[in-house]
């Protein structure tokens, strides 16, 4: 598989399309990162003190500027969700491998971000199917970790059906040395395809 830092693929099915993130997006996401209703399940952990609440367009695209900076210096990959439907952005989802001296070593890390609309079951799980399977591969990681309040009951419920289960363990934020809680892991091997899941289901 070709370098992600070198060629972002997009993924896409019926509902929803994850391509790179690009400036353009800002008029969009602006209606994501000031909705005060989807700020609680942004994953802020180790981010210099940013809660990713920008109010304005301006201090969107300063935001989409740093995400553009942080790819070219191969620290993140940012994708823009988009729905097909509406032809709107309605999210962000962001993934790097992270190395650290700590029990999440060498996994690859998922921030996901939503139009609080969105934060739903179904839409969580629809989106998590389009990213996770290539996300082991491109970021070269046998394991997936990403960040989910307690309170975040919907995307528990999609999480779990993914195969993520919720971690005991406590990331430690390699530039503030936190010890952040709540983290969920998937490992290459217990990922369920979509479709097997489907007829799993229907059995």
């Amino acid at each position: 598989m070709s370098d992600v830092y070198e060629n972002c693929p997009a993924f896409e099915n019926d509902k929803f399309l994850l391509r790179f993130s690009q400036l353009d997006d800002a008029e969009d996401l602006v209606s994501v990162y000031s909705d005060k209703n989807a700020l609680p399940f942004f994953n802020s952990d180790n981010c210099h003190g940013d809660n990713f609440y920008y109010p304005n367009e301006d201090r969107m695209r300063q935001a989409i500027k740093f995400w553009l900076s942080s790819y070219s210096s191969k620290w993140f990959v940012g994708w823009t969700i988009i729905d097909k439907e509406k032809h709107e952005a309605i999210g962000t989802i962001e993934v790097f491998h992270r190395s650290a001296n700590d029990n999440f070593n060498h996994v690859g890390v998922l921030r996901l971000d939503l139009k609080s609309e969105y934060e739903t079951s179904e839409e969580i799980f629809t989106i998590m199917n389009l990213i996770v399977p290539p996300t082991f591969d491109l970021f070269e990681c046998e394991e997936i970790i990403t960040k989910v309040p307690v309170y975040a009951v919907e995307r528990i419920e999609a999480m779990k059906r993914v195969g993520f289960k919720k971690s005991t363990k406590l990331l430690v934020g390699t530039m503030d040395g936190y010890a952040y809680k709540d983290y969920w892991t998937i490992n290459r091997g217990v990922y369920i395809p979509l479709d097997d899941l489907e007829a799993k289901e229907k059995a």
